[in-house]
């Protein structure tokens, strides 16, 4: 039996008003919140594709600060199977944060096809474990809300 590993990379992205930026999504029907990122491509850098995806999902350049977290028990991946392998980072934009963002979840402003994504800024000292989707998300709003109150980009 084959084992496969589903890795991916999240940016967590603070601003001065201490507000966390948030990904509301839908694909193939189904709804749900996670942080900016996804899966890492082979041949690539943690880094960089970090960077890919912030480019991608939020025509945004950013600068990794540092490492938060690296998953640290089993998750089965939601999407397309094998063990779930997720890395944290703090960023922030390069250059003026000029993203649209809403204050209603999911508020699809701009879908496109089948996929739907909208932002959403949220207040860290409002967040809770329910405003994200996945469990991995979940264990990582819990060590913002413990470890993390000064982080700002």
């Amino acid at each position: 039996m084959e084992h496969k590993f589903n890795i991916r990379v999240y940016g967590l992205l603070i601003n001065e008003n201490q507000e966390i930026l948030l990904s509301d999504e839908e694909q193939n029907g189904i709804s749900f919140t996670k942080f900016p990122g996804g899966g890492l491509e082979f041949g690539e850098g943690l880094i960089d594709g970090l960077k890919r995806e912030f480019i991608e999902e939020c025509d945004m350049e950013i600068e990794v600060l540092s490492h938060f977290y690296t998953t640290h028990f089993f998750v089965e991946s939601a999407f397309g199977g094998g063990q779930l392998l997720s890395i944290y980072y703090l960023v922030k934009p390069i250059g003026i944060f000029s993203l649209p963002t809403s204050n209603i979840t999911h508020n699809y402003l701009y879908p496109y096809g089948d996929a739907k994504q909208a932002f959403r800024l949220l207040a860290l000292n409002k967040i809770t474990q329910n405003d994200v989707t996945f469990e991995i998300d979940k264990h990582v709003v819990s060590l913002l809300k413990t470890n993390h109150k000064d982080n700002i980009i």
